[in-house]
C-alpha cells in the first residue's frame, strides 16, 4: 500500500512539473522579449540623453506627459508592483495587460530626459501584467493565477539583471516579511531561467561586476576559516545598509505623501515640481552623474556603480545624493525601479564605509550593492544569492552577514507597501 501512495505522489509531482512547465515557457519568452526590448531602449535613451544635455530642460514637460498617460489609460496601473502583490496576496480585479507597454513607455520616458529611476520595477510590471494575461488565457483558477504572477515577477527579475536564482528566490521571498512559501518554487525556477535565457538571446548583455578581494583561511585559532576583524567591520557596515535602506524607503513615501497632501488638485504640477527640484539640483552639485540608472557615466571616471568599485570612485556624500535623486524623481510620479539605484547608494555607501575603516573597497562596494537592496525589499536570502550570481562564491559569509544584517536594522518599512508581515522581526513589534 505505501508503494502504491508513492507511485501515486510522484506521478502527481511529475505531473505538476509538466504543466507549470507548459504554462511557465510561454511567460518566459513574452517577458524576456520585452525586458530585452526594454533594456535595449533604456540603453538607446541614455546614450541619447547623454549625447543632448538640454533634454533635462524637458524633464517637466517629460513628466506632464507621464501623468496624463496613466491618467487617460492608466487606471489602476498606477500602482505598480504593489498591485501585483495585492493581487497575488488576494486574486480579485486582475492586473490589466495594458500595465507592460505604459510603464515600458514612461520609464523609457523618465530616463531619456534625465529621471533618476531603475529598470527592476518595469521589468516586475511588464512580468506580471504578460502572467496575468496568459492566466486568463489558459483559465486558471485563482490559487493558479496567484503561482503564475510570482512566475512573472521571477521572469521579469530574473531577466533584467541576468540573476535567475535570484529572481525566483526574490519573487517568493518579497511577499511577505518573514515567510517564503514553497508552492510556487519550481514554476518560478523554470520562468526566471527561461526569461534570463531568451533575454540574453537578444543580444542582452548585463554589466559585469568583479571583486578584487580573496578571503584567507588563515588564521591564529584554527577552527576559525575567516577574518574575524573583517567580520566585525561587515557588521557595523551592515548596520549603516539597513539604516540608508530605511532612509530610502522612507523619504519616497514620505514625499509621495507629502506632495499628494499640498497639491489635492492639478496633479500634473507635481512631477514638474519634482523635475525642476532635480535640474536644481543637478546644477547646484555640477554634475550630471545622479540622472538615470548610474551603472555607468557618461565620464569614465565619472562617479557610477561601476567606479565605486574602485579607490576615489565615488565621493563620501555620493550614495546620499543617488538616494535624494531618486526619492524625488518615483516619489513626484516618474516613473521606473527602485533597485538600480539601490544598487548605486549601497555600492557608494560601501565604498566610503571601507575608507574609514580600512577594509577593502570592492568587498565593501559588493555587499552594500546587495545589502541596501536587502533592507530595502526585505529579501535578504534573494540578495546573498544575487551576491553569488553577480560576485563569485568566494566572499559568502559577508554577503550573507551583510544582508541579514541590513535586513534586521531597516524595521519593517520596505519599498513595497503591499508587502505583509508575515514573522515580525527579533524585537520588533508590529501592528498589521
Amino acid at each position: 500500500m505505501n508503494k502504491l501512495k508513492t507511485s501515486f505522489e510522484f506521478i502527481a509531482v511529475i505531473r505538476h512539473l509538466l504543466r507549470w512547465t507548459a504554462l511557465t515557457i510561454p511567460v518566459s519568452l513574452i517577458v524576456g522579449s520585452l525586458v530585452a526590448l526594454f533594456l535595449w531602449l533604456l540603453d538607446q535613451a541614455t546614450q541619447f540623453r547623454w549625447q543632448h544635455a538640454w533634454l533635462l530642460f524637458l524633464l517637466p514637460l517629460a513628466g506632464i506627459a507621464i501623468h496624463f498617460l496613466y491618467k487617460l489609460w492608466g487606471k489602476n496601473s498606477e500602482a505598480g508592483n504593489n498591485l501585483i502583490m495585492d493581487e497575488i496576496h488576494e486574486p480579485g480585479g486582475g492586473v490589466p495587460a495594458r500595465m507592460a507597454p505604459l510603464v515600458l513607455i514612461t520609464t523609457v520616458i523618465t530616463h531619456l530626459f534625465g529621471g533618476s529611476a531603475g529598470r527592476e520595477g518595469t521589468a516586475v510590471q511588464i512580468g506580471g501584467s504578460m502572467a496575468n494575461m496568459l492566466g486568463r488565457w489558459f483559465n486558471l483558477s485563482k490559487p493558479d493565477t496567484r503561482i503564475i504572477l510570482m512566475t512573472g515577477i521571477a521572469a521579469g527579475f530574473g531577466a533584467v539583471f541576468g540573476t535567475p536564482i535570484t529572481g525566483a528566490i526574490f519573487a517568493l521571498e518579497v511577499l511577505a516579511i518573514g515567510r517564503i512559501k514553497y508552492d510556487a518554487l519550481i514554476p518560478c525556477l523554470i520562468a526566471a531561467v527561461f526569461a534570463d535565457i531568451v533575454c540574453s538571446a537578444w543580444g542582452i548583455h548585463h554589466t559585469r561586476y568583479h571583486i578584487l578581494f580573496h578571503h584567507s583561511d588563515a588564521s591564529t585559532v584554527p577552527f576559525i576559516h575567516f577574518d574575524f576583524l573583517l567580520l566585525l567591520k561587515v557588521i557595523i557596515a551592515g548596520i549603516a545598509f539597513g539604516l540608508s535602506g530605511y532612509l530610502f524607503a522612507t523619504l519616497s513615501h514620505t514625499i509621495k505623501q507629502q506632495v499628494n497632501h499640498f497639491i489635492p488638485t492639478r496633479k500634473w504640477l507635481i512631477p514638474v515640481i519634482g523635475a525642476a527640484i532635480i535640474i536644481a539640483l543637478t546644477y547646484i552639485l555640477g554634475t550630471r552623474d545622479y540622472l538615470g540608472l548610474g551603472v555607468t557615466s557618461q565620464d569614465p571616471n565619472g562617479i557610477s556603480i561601476v567606479n565605486a568599485f574602485k579607490a576615489n570612485g565615488v565621493t563620501n556624500f555620493s550614495w546620499f545624493w543617488k538616494l535624494l535623486f531618486t526619492a524625488i524623481t518615483l516619489g513626484t510620479g516618474f516613473k521606473g525601479g527602485e533597485v538600480t539605484p539601490l544598487f548605486f547608494i549601497g555600492a557608494a555607501l560601501g565604498n566610503t564605509l571601507a575608507l574609514y575603516m580600512g577594509a577593502p573597497i570592492g568587498l565593501f562596494a559588493g555587499i552594500g550593492f546587495i545589502a541596501v537592496f536587502a533592507a530595502a525589499t526585505n529579501t535578504p536570502l534573494a540578495c546573498t544569492l544575487m551576491g553569488i550570481e553577480l560576485f563569485g562564491t568566494d566572499n559568502i559569509l559577508y554577503f550573507a552577514v551583510a544582508c541579514f544584517t541590513a535586513y534586521y536594522f531597516s524595521g519593517h518599512s520596505g519599498i513595497y507597501t503591499s508587502q505583509r508581515i508575515a514573522v515580525a522581526k527579533a524585537g520588533i513589534k508590529k501592528e498589521n
